[in-house]
């Protein structure tokens, strides 16, 4: 006897050892719409999508680039020397200099075409002879133009990339959106799911409450006589199998906690396996008056996913559009026009005659007379063409414009096909809202009933006229009823998220933009 109580006393002692010296469960108190600020925050697909409307962003500048003007310069020094190799050249050795400074700037234009201005200037030194200006000077003025008249030529051929940019980057929003939508569905499905297991812990534990009262006042009846000990046998089985059911709560709160803090990008490891989230919000039921032609009409116009198909729509209009301009033949008319310039050092011949080779004097010049020229345009020189070009591979090959057809038939198929889905999930998600909201007032109902029945039991096992096993079977009914009205609750506000999503308006109705979202 001594060393049962010895025992006794020692597993006291450690159950309020490990009681008290056992750290305490942190709690995080969060609300759903703290949990949804939370996930578009640091959810880590929110992560990696926010970044793909920047790269977007940065795509549609760079195809811009292209008619931003270009400006070279050009620089070259040139030096030639050899023998001579005959008489006229006057010197053994032949000597040539050549110095070369250019610029031009070159525009492309919309409509397909290019326009140019360049300054270029030579300078050239040499020792033959025969010359009339040594070093002499030369500068040309020169404006340039070409323009595709066929093959190439129009605004959505030339902007092709920047319109498929553009499209792209809104693409890229309306993916963000889609991400942003599945994200706070994600979260709303967790919170309530976990609203759920919390509170259907608190009715498995209500219900297993009454049981061990029931067990209890059970005992004292068989103790005096008036029960048969079988009915302690019976009050105690249900008291395990309502154990067992409280032990499986536990795990499902566990559960439904590590999936929404898995979306809130919470660490779920050792370190916070304590951690408990209270939920501060509640289910509610708020009547919704859900009008379903104009629900599928919203659907039709704000989802992202139809969003999307159009724009991939409007690209394949345009490429197929290229792909037909790529047929033509090619006629690109160009024009020309330039105005030259030349100065340096005059010679001057014995007798104004240069085969004497005899110089006498000279007139200097510079660089400059020869721009000023050039600038002055004291020499007119114009060109006007036209090239026709006709590429034999488009005649016996359309692979292109085949191609770009066959998409843009396959795009409008598939965005019927998601219109065609859209009013499905919209119709569903209003027939589940509406269901739900009938199955929630049964329930209740049904619960109220079954409260009334297990106190009408209880009276009537008060005075002898009934056994446990009815008031448990009473007891059991009400757990189930309570546990099926919340369920409907939360099913209901599901089928609410569901239908915000179906209708692409979850940020919307919560007031959230995409400028909202930053990249640290």
């Amino acid at each position: 006897m001594r060393i049962r109580k010895k025992i006794f006393f020692l597993a006291a002692w450690l159950i309020f050892s490990l009681t008290v010296h056992a750290p305490a469960e942190e709690t995080l108190s969060l609300s759903l719409e703290d949990c949804i600020v939370r996930a578009l925050k640091d959810n880590l697909n929110i992560a990696v999508e926010i970044r793909n409307p920047g790269l977007a962003e940065a795509r549609l500048s760079r195809s811009k680039e292209i008619f931003l003007p270009q400006w070279e310069v050009q620089f070259g020094n040139e030096r030639n020397e050899s023998a001579s190799s005959w008489w006229l050249q006057g010197e053994d050795t032949s000597l040539t200099k050549y110095l070369n400074l250019s610029t031009s700037i070159v525009q492309q234009i919309p409509t397909g075409g290019s326009l140019s201005l360049s300054l270029s200037n030579l300078r050239m030194d040499t020792n033959q002879l025969f010359q009339n200006y040594n070093p002499y000077y030369q500068s040309t003025l020169r404006f340039e133009a070409t323009q595709p008249l066929l093959k190439n030529f129009g605004f959505k051929v030339n902007r092709k990339e920047i319109l498929i940019a553009r499209n792209n980057l809104d693409i890229s929003l309306d993916q963000f959106r889609t991400v942003v939508l599945d994200t706070i569905y994600l979260v709303q499905e967790a919170y309530w799911n976990l609203v759920y297991a919390i509170e259907d812990h608190k009715v498995r534990q209500q219900s297993l409450d009454l049981a061990k009262d029931l067990l209890a006042k059970t005992r004292k009846e068989v103790e005096v006589g008036r029960l048969a000990e079988i009915e302690i046998l019976n009050a105690e089985a249900v008291v395990a199998s309502r154990e067992a059911d409280i032990l499986q709560a536990e795990a499902l709160i566990r559960r439904y906690e590590d999936r929404l803090m898995n979306i809130l990008n919470m660490s779920i490891g050792d370190e916070v396996e304590r951690k408990r989230i209270i939920a501060l919000d509640q289910p509610e039921y708020i009547e919704k008056e859900i009008v379903l032609n104009e629900a599928i009409d919203e659907a039709l116009s704000s989802r992202p996913d139809i969003k999307i198909k159009q724009k991939t729509i409007e690209t394949n209009h345009l490429n197929l559009s290229v792909a037909k301009n790529q047929l033509l033949p090619g006629l690109d008319f160009s024009f020309s026009y330039w105005s030259p310039g030349l100065s340096g050092d005059r010679l001057k011949y014995l007798n104004d005659n240069p085969l004497t080779g005899v110089i006498i004097g000279k007139e200097e010049g510079g660089a400059g007379q020869a721009i000023s020229d050039a600038f002055h345009f004291l020499y007119n020189n114009w060109s006007v063409g036209l090239t026709l070009s006709i590429p034999i591979n488009t005649i016996f090959s359309r692979a292109d414009y085949t191609v770009a057809k066959m998409e843009l038939e396959k795009s409008l198929v598939e965005l019927e096909n998601l219109r065609r889905q859209a009013v499905v999930e919209v119709r569903d998600a209003v027939r589940s809202v509406k269901t739900n909201a009938r199955r929630f007032q049964a329930y209740k109902i049904s619960k109220e009933l079954a409260a009334k029945r297990l106190k009408a039991e209880e009276k009537k096992l008060n005075v002898g006229l009934t056994t446990n096993y009815f008031v448990l079977e009473y007891q059991e009914a009400l757990a189930e009823a309570q546990t099926q009205e919340l369920k409907a609750l939360i099913d209901y506000n599901l089928a609410l998220a569901q239908l915000e999503k179906a209708l692409g308006i979850s940020m919307e109705k919560r007031n959230i933009r995409i400028s909202d979202f930053q990249i640290e």
